[in-house]
């Protein structure tokens, strides 16, 4: 098993048909013992029990400093290691520029980029005293192509500074034995979807990927696998395209 005995932090994975909780699940199949942070409390305990009995699900709102390091605490208290850190908590809003508000760029803007500082800021010391760790940012294709499909320019802001945090991150902890990567996925469906394009929609989306359809969560927690394990590890600082070929460079 690629993850045996490791420990993985996934903020943001408390929803049973979204990125993070896939990524969750991934892991645990890989061996690693998985603890899942969302807003919600119930929420996040919950979705960790549908995984195992040995996982972890905890209270955390990454936009709050002092959150990200209790929780951050807890989780040595508890499993007295960190290997793996998933920047996933974030926010999806496809306003454009003069429909949204200050309100709007705040909420989407703190809940990835603050969020994925704040979280790796929290667990950076601890990594670097056993000089080994992963980090790993969700980006999007919407930084990539600036703008998605349902992504306004505040989402497509927050996704490249998060992507460009990787790369800092990547450069600045190397030396500790730290790696730092991103992923930018394309359009794929999960329950953020619902109410805001429908199946036909869908299908137009998919006609102009040049694989032919949408991304599922387990795409992407693949590619989280990858970046998390030993196979990539002389990869730092990348974003890695999952989007079935729609950014090709």
């Amino acid at each position: 098993m690629q993850l045996k005995d490791q420990v993985a932090i996934i903020t943001g994975a408390a929803s049973p048909r979204g990125i993070g909780w896939a990524t969750a699940r991934r892991f645990a199949d890989e061996g690693a013992r998985v603890v899942i942070l969302d807003l919600d409390a119930q929420a996040a305990e919950q979705a960790a029990r549908t995984i195992g009995t040995q996982h972890l699900g905890l209270a955390c709102d990454v936009r709050d400093e002092d959150a990200c390091r209790d929780a951050v605490q807890r989780v040595l208290e508890v499993t007295g290691r960190i290997d793996i850190l998933v920047n996933n908590a974030g926010v999806s809003q496809s306003q454009r520029l003069l429909d949204s508000t200050q309100a709007d760029y705040d909420l989407v803007m703190d809940s990835s980029v603050r969020g994925a500082f704040n979280m790796s800021r929290a667990v950076v010391p601890h990594m670097r005293l056993r000089q080994h760790g992963a980090i790993i940012c969700m980006g999007s294709v919407a930084a990539q192509r600036g703008g998605g499909i349902l992504g306004g320019p505040h989402y497509s802001a927050a996704k490249g500074a998060i992507q460009t945090l990787a790369k800092a991150m990547a450069r600045e902890l190397a030396p500790d034995g730290i790696r730092a990567n991103a992923v930018a996925p394309g359009m794929v469906d999960t329950d953020l979807l619902v109410g805001k394009i429908d199946d036909a929609g869908k299908r137009r989306v998919a006609e102009g990927v040049p694989l032919g359809r949408l991304a599922v969560p387990a795409d992407i927690a693949n590619a989280c696998l990858f970046l998390a394990s030993d196979q990539s590890a002389y990869i730092t600082g990348v974003v890695l395209d999952v989007s079935g070929g729609l950014h090709i460079h």
